[in-house]
């Protein structure tokens, strides 16, 4: 165990030792009353933490979450009492169900305080409780050590998730014994104290998929979340099985191997990979809750399929379909032991993923070429993502918010690496995630870049974060999708409600100059021609740059979205 020495300190000062124990070198929040104590200790004492200030605690949240994806790290958050710990809420629920670890910490009023009406009391652990996957008040300052080990113990282990802790006023002030200052390093990282499968499952799973004819493998974060990459791409190999990936599985296979598929679903997927779905004779989900996007709505696959399920949540298993073989473990222990049982087996019978992944793909980007290469204006959606996939390098980072480029990006870009490159907020779907967790995936992975897709409805929930940005000179690039409207609803306005547009339009903003008036450099892109050239001078730009892109609405698109098109 990993013990930093001290003298006796204060709540707030071992707040900050602990931090420094469970190996926190970034964290990012905002400051109030409430917090005085805490960031006396974080300006007065030497811990190797940088502390990045946020303009709104609901982006310190998402920056921790676009962190912990690329680190492997959990992620730290913090904020004041009252509006504080309500503006952070849904970076908290967003990781908490993404499985991704952040901490959230709160300063609170006193406890001597409570029921008398101070400013900004409220039910802090009450308001965390069911967006968590543990919380807690440290009301005991004697307790604070052993809370904080909690709570990194919580959010790395089993499934990862969010957690919360209040911290008190009163508490930043107490006296803590210096000698419960220490931390076990395993918490300082996700998964932490993996679960193994179970053997038995592991022969029922290999059973099953000796006998298929026509298996396909789905898998969600889990695989990614796990590092389960190698061992996922060595089963696809062993049985020619083809790899088909949720949204937020991005990542578990590189898309440019032979047995890759790409994205199923309704947001990214296309006919023909769904196809590649509704032929199996088995379907692998690894790490995937089989939720209402990936299946589409729990159509595809139809039922009556084989299910062979791996989550370490066992709760998720069977939950959508009837399952054959359950392996609640970890994604990558589960995936190690299925290997390893089936290539003692000798020679297995091929799925014949190659041919089938290959089909896919080319069915799909033959639909996708005449859009992508469209001279039509307003730009098409699908001309940004195949420009940005020609110019960015394999090892950047794509972070995309939920409404119009997270279709395009999930159908169109092809990752030519396993890991985790490319993602959106895919829990909540909140607008105004992309360009705040991109900053915390630059913060933690500095050295490659990192590019943020958003539509003009998302700017504008988080246009104060670009002064951020410009403050720490992150050499990130935002591309902005203008199309001057809410254009997911308004595009289900004009699938499913007879063409009725109510209240999604809004005057069309000119974001260049916005993004100018903070500092950043920018272009307005509005002739296809122009597109190109300007995406290349921001992307090859030592500081941060925006452009933004006059593009065709989603309503009157060809958006890789089933229930559009159907």
């Amino acid at each position: 165990m990993d013990r930093v020495e001290t003298n006796e300190i204060t709540g707030a000062e071992a707040m900050v030792r602990m931090l420094q124990a469970h190996g926190v070198t970034h964290m990012f929040g905002l400051c109030g009353d409430t917090t005085l104590p805490f960031y006396d200790a974080l300006a007065r004492l030497d811990h190797g933490i940088t502390h990045l200030l946020t303009r709104d605690e609901r982006h310190a949240g998402y920056m921790a979450d676009g962190y912990a994806r690329v680190t492997g790290k959990p992620g730290v958050c913090e904020g004041p009492s009252g509006g504080g710990a309500t503006h952070i809420l849904p970076g908290v629920v967003e990781a908490n169900e993404s499985s991704i670890p952040i901490l959230a910490i709160t300063t609170d009023v006193a406890t001597g305080s409570r029921g008398r009406y101070p400013l900004t009391e409220l039910d802090q652990v009450a308001l965390f409780r069911p967006l968590t996957k543990w919380n807690a008040s440290l009301d005991q300052p004697a307790r604070l050590p052993a809370m904080l080990r909690a709570a990194f113990r919580a959010m790395t282990t089993g499934r990862p998730g969010a957690v919360h802790l209040a911290l008190p006023f009163d508490t930043q002030k107490a006296p803590v014994g210096a000698e419960d200052i220490w931390a076990d390093p395993r918490h300082r990282s996700f998964p932490a104290e993996p679960a193994a499968p179970d053997p038995a499952a592991v022969v029922a799973a290999a059973d099953l998929l000796a006998q298929a004819k026509a298996a396909v493998a789905i898998c969600g974060g889990g695989p990614v979340i796990a590092g389960a990459e190698a061992a996922l791409a060595r089963l696809a190999e062993l049985l020619d099985l083809p790899v088909a990936t949720s949204v937020s599985g991005q990542g578990s296979i590189a898309e440019t191997a032979p047995q890759a598929v790409g994205v199923v679903g309704s947001n990214g997927g296309h006919a023909a990979t769904r196809a590649v779905v509704d032929a199996a004779d088995l379907v692998l989900f690894i790490g995937c809750r089989a939720g209402s996007v990936t299946t589409e709505r729990w159509r595809s696959p139809p039922p009556g399929r084989a299910v062979i399920h791996i989550d370490s949540d066992p709760m998720v298993i069977g939950a959508n379909y009837p399952t054959d073989v359950a392996i609640a473990a970890d994604a990558r222990l589960a995936l190690e032991a299925l290997v390893a049982e089936l290539e003692a087996r000798g020679p297995l019978p091929a799925q014949g993923g190659t041919a089938r992944a290959k089909a896919a793909w080319d069915a799909k980007l033959g639909d996708l070429a005449p859009l992508a290469t469209s001279d039509t204006a307003p730009i098409r959606p699908e001309r940004v993502i195949a420009t940005l996939s020609r110019l960015l390098d394999a090892d950047a980072i794509v972070v995309a918010d939920p409404g119009t480029p997270c279709p395009y990006m999930s159908a169109q870009y092809r990752l030519r690496r396993a890991g985790r490159q490319v993602f959106s907020n895919r829990a909540h779907g909140a607008l105004g995630y992309a360009i705040s967790a991109a900053m915390g995936a630059h913060v933690g992975r500095p050295e490659v870049k990192t590019v943020a897709l958003t539509g003009d409805g998302s700017f504008g929930f988080c246009v104060g974060e670009l002064e951020t940005l410009v403050r720490h000179r992150m050499p990130i690039t935002i591309v902005v999708f203008s199309n001057a409207a809410f254009g997911w609803i308004k595009a289900g306005q004009e699938s499913g409600f007879g063409k009725r547009y109510y209240n999604v339009d809004f005057s069309r903003t000119d974001h260049a100059a916005v993004a100018a008036a903070y500092g950043l450099k920018s272009w307005r892109v509005e002739a296809p021609d122009a597109l190109e050239p300007a995406l290349r001078a921001a992307l090859a730009d030592g500081g941060p740059t925006l452009l933004d892109v006059i593009c065709q609405p989603l309503h009157e698109a060809a958006a890789p979205v089933s229930e559009w098109i159907a």
